[in-house]
């Protein structure tokens, strides 16, 4: 008995083209490789959404610190002598005598308050973070954010009230016996530490949030401590926080002016006093541009403040994210 042969199904023969009359080759199916989409470019619509932006920090930050710098260069209008001139005198005397003083103190106040915020407001917002009660935190985050941008005439007042020479806690604790004055330094500090240590917790508690479950896991199943893993695990990565923290909180210090003029006055030298008194020609007649070369010196400790704190925010968002 003999078995028929299965049939093969055979593909159609396809006429190549240009093969010339009776050419002909099998089509074999292929599968098109998918290709990747170029990446999409920005169009010339899409730049125009950036143009309210890029004109509103034209006029509001271009154009003012161009007028400084070249204010800082020239000789004042109301000067005796050489008014509208190239000069270097408004430079050289802005870090000299009291100019270099109320400098100096600003950066010392600056740099002490945005210390003590830091080791201050971090154990604060950890405190905050590992709650189980969602209110307390929701509650801490948003007084932080009100107290951040409590500042000026209100905030002098409020402390005047409480613990200044008549003050109701200066009084209840007999502080003046002791010593205390909130017309110093020292007073100045605990000021300005009301804004800056809520202003730290709102800063660093996304750092915080982003210390992952595991590491502590990992670092208690080899029998670490609860110190040793803050000092080798959690402080290492939230260095550059509390470093892009403190340099943030620095920068507020030292941009602050209207609760330090309200309160102290001319009783701790500061750079925006200065440049407050050289605009209205309290020290000297004719010193204008003066306060433009102090307002430059203070747009440069901005602009290296700013150069630190940038690379520490990238650096940071690395582990973190």
């Amino acid at each position: 008995m003999t078995t028929a042969p299965t049939p093969v199904p055979t593909t159609p023969a396809a006429t190549v083209p240009g093969g010339g009359a009776g050419a002909s080759a099998t089509a074999t199916t292929t599968t098109p490789t998918p290709r990747r989409r170029p990446p999409a470019r920005l169009g010339g619509a899409s730049w125009l959404a950036t143009v309210p932006l890029l004109l509103f920090f034209l006029i509001g930050f271009g154009l003012p610190t161009v007028a400084i710098v070249i204010g800082a260069f020239t000789a004042s209008s109301d000067a005796e002598a050489g008014a509208g001139q190239f000069t270097f005198d408004n430079l050289t005397a802005s870090v000299q005598g009291g100019y270099l003083t109320a400098m100096l103190s600003s950066l010392k106040l600056s740099a002490l308050t945005a210390l003590l915020a830091t080791v201050i407001g971090l154990p604060i917002a950890q405190a905050v973070v590992t709650s189980r009660r969602g209110w307390l935190r929701q509650a801490v985050l948003t007084a932080s954010g009100v107290l951040a941008n409590f500042g000026g005439l209100p905030l002098a007042f409020a402390f005047v009230a409480t613990l200044g020479n008549a003050g109701e806690i200066t009084k209840l604790l007999h502080l003046t016996d002791h010593g205390w004055s909130l017309y110093s330094f020292t007073g100045l500090t605990v000021v300005y530490l009301y804004f800056l240590i809520p202003l730290m917790v709102l800063t660093i508690t996304p750092a915080l949030d982003g210390l992952r479950t595991q590491w502590r896991e990992a670092a208690q199943n080899n029998r670490a401590t609860t110190v040793q893993y803050w000092r080798h695990v959690a402080l290492p990565i939230l260095l550059p926080s509390l470093l892009g923290g403190f340099v943030l909180l620095f920068g507020s210090a030292f941009a602050a002016y209207a609760t330090a003029a309200a309160m102290v006055g001319a009783t701790v030298p500061l750079v925006s006093r200065s440049i407050a008194d050289a605009l209205s020609g309290n020290v000297l007649v004719g010193q204008g541009n003066l306060a433009l070369a102090l307002s430059l010196n203070m747009i440069v400790v901005a602009v290296l403040v700013m150069a630190v704190y940038l690379p520490l925010q990238r650096r940071s968002a690395r582990w973190l994210s």
